[in-house]
């Protein structure tokens, strides 16, 4: 009995001491990791950029997010494109960003530059232009020239780019970074859309659209009113139906041809090209404008004859 080794129990306090620091060990490793996550995070969100300089970027329609992304963090607004392509989306919920101008103020974090995207905040005014009805391509690409930095006239100006008639007279908002072609389709864009709208109308009427267009840019030049418009309008498609020359100052051509003008001579607006869709019927073939403006109609030649001797002394 005596040579028999009895092994004493190990001690149940001493095991859970063991349990218990390696328990602490991994509150604190784990406290650690989150304390290193956040600061991570935090440099992430709150760090300023490398560019010390305020930055204006332009964001062209077709631009896709991560395009937008790679340029601000060549332009050195972002650190990390892609980490802004992640707030961008959760902020706003989409990958589309508004089009225009957008000046990111010098310092701003990742987090407001991202906010500043999904809002369209742009933080730059457009550049308001009115083109009055009836202007030509030429005076529109002189306008433009004068307000808009960025823009090339003789890129507007080529016909393979745009054509009279078809640049709709209108009130535009352009930023002053836009493209020549992004111009222009603003522009034809708004054009399509009003002709959109009264295409009932152009198929009523068994007129094609290129020959509407050029009589509206005709009646913007003629007509000095709306009262006269609609009765100019009949006049001119009565002397077209009758095979006479049309004979508008605005075209001198057309005291040769006894048709239209190959193409608009301007850019109509929407009443004058309704005024073309629509004509007056009356019994008029001729009329003139006075020094005044007042335009006197004629319905046949001696008459026509009788007012030149009368207003136009």
């Amino acid at each position: 009995m005596d040579n028999l080794d009895i092994k004493k129990p190990v001690s149940t306090s001493s095991h859970g001491e063991v349990k218990e620091n390696r328990s602490k060990s991994r509150l604190v490793l784990n406290i650690i990791l989150v304390i290193g996550f956040l600061i991570l995070i935090s440099y992430y969100l709150f760090s300023s950029p490398a560019s010390n300089k305020d930055r204006t970027i332009h964001v062209a329609p077709s631009d896709s997010l991560t395009k937008i992304s790679s340029k601000l963090e060549k332009e050195k607004v972002v650190r990390y494109s892609s980490m802004l392509r992640v707030f961008v989306f959760i902020f706003s919920g989409d990958k589309h960003i508004s089009s225009g101008d957008y000046l990111f103020k010098k310092g701003k974090s990742v987090l407001s530059v991202a906010w500043q995207l999904a809002r369209g905040i742009h933080g730059v005014e457009p550049i308001k232009i009115t083109f009055k009805e009836g202007i030509t391509k030429a005076d529109m690409a002189k306008l433009l020239a004068e307000k808009i930095p960025s823009f090339r006239k003789d890129l507007f100006l080529s016909d393979k780019r745009s054509k009279e008639g078809y640049l709709f007279p209108d009130t535009y908002f352009i930023y002053p970074l836009s493209t020549t072609d992004e111009i222009l389709n603003d522009i034809t864009s708004n054009f399509n859309k009003k002709i959109a709208s009264i295409d009932k109308d152009i198929k009523a009427s068994g007129k094609s659209l290129s020959d509407i267009i050029i009589m509206a840019s005709i009646l913007e030049k003629e007509a000095k009113g709306k009262e006269d418009a609609p009765i100019i309008s009949g006049i001119l498609w009565k002397r077209i139906k009758l095979g006479m020359p049309l004979q508008v100052d605005a075209a001198p051509k057309t005291y040769d041809e006894s048709n239209l003008p190959r193409s608009p001579i301007s850019n109509p607006g929407l009443s004058s090209i309704l005024y073309a869709i629509h004509p007056e019927s009356s019994p008029y073939l001729f009329y003139l404008h006075d020094d005044f403006g007042q335009v006197h109609y004629a319905v046949d030649f001696s008459e026509h004859r009788s007012n030149i001797a009368k207003y136009l002394k």
